[in-house]
C-alpha cells in the first residue's frame, strides 16, 4: 500500500502543533508573576521549527490558556488582543531569525513581547499598568525567547 506523503506530512505537522499546544498548556502553569508565564516558549519554537504561521497559532493559542488559568485578569477581550499580538510578534521573531541571527531575534522578540506589548496597553490601562508590567513583561518575554532558540538550536544539531 502506497502512502501519499503530502498527507502523512500535513498528519506529522498537525500532530506537532498540537503537542506545542499541550506543551503551552503545561507552561502556563509555570508562572514567572502572575500571567507571564512560560506559555510562549513553545509558540516561539513553533515559528522557528514549523514555520510563521504554526507559530502564530501556537503561542496565541498558548496566551490565552494561561490567561484561562489566570481567571483573564484583563478581561477576555484584552487578552484576544494580546493574543493576536504575540501572533504577530512570533511572525517578526521568525522573521529576524532568518533574516538576521538568532541574538537580534532574542532582542526584537524580547522587546517586542516586553515594553513595546505594555505600551500598546497604555491607552487602556493607563501609564500606571505600564511601570507595574514592564519589567516583569520584559523578563518573561526574554526567558521564553531564549529557551525557545535554545531548544531549537539543540534540537537542530
Amino acid at each position: 500500500m502506497k502512502y501519499n506523503t503530502n498527507t502523512l506530512k500535513g498528519v506529522k505537522t498537525i500532530t506537532t502543533v498540537s503537542m506545542l499546544i499541550a506543551l503551552s498548556a503545561v507552561g502556563a502553569l509555570v508562572k514567572i508573576f502572575n500571567t507571564v508565564a512560560l506559555d510562549s516558549t513553545p509558540g516561539y519554537f513553533a515559528a522557528l521549527s514549523l514555520g510563521n504561521r504554526y507559530g502564530a497559532i501556537v503561542i496565541s493559542l498558548g496566551h490565552l490558556l494561561t490567561a484561562f488559568t489566570s481567571g483573564f485578569p484583563l478581561g477576555i477581550f484584552i487578552h484576544f488582543y494580546i493574543a493576536i499580538q504575540m501572533a504577530i510578534y512570533a511572525y517578526l521573531f521568525k522573521y529576524f531569525y532568518e533574516r538576521f541571527n538568532s541574538f537580534i531575534a532574542i532582542l526584537v522578540g524580547t522587546l517586542l513581547n516586553g515594553p513595546i506589548a505594555a505600551l500598546s496597553l497604555v491607552p487602556i490601562f493607563g501609564w500606571g499598568f505600564f511601570m507595574a508590567w514592564n519589567i516583569p513583561l520584559t523578563l518573561g518575554s526574554f526567558v521564553n525567547v531564549f529557551l525557545a532558540v535554545l531548544i531549537y538550536k539543540g534540537i537542530d544539531k
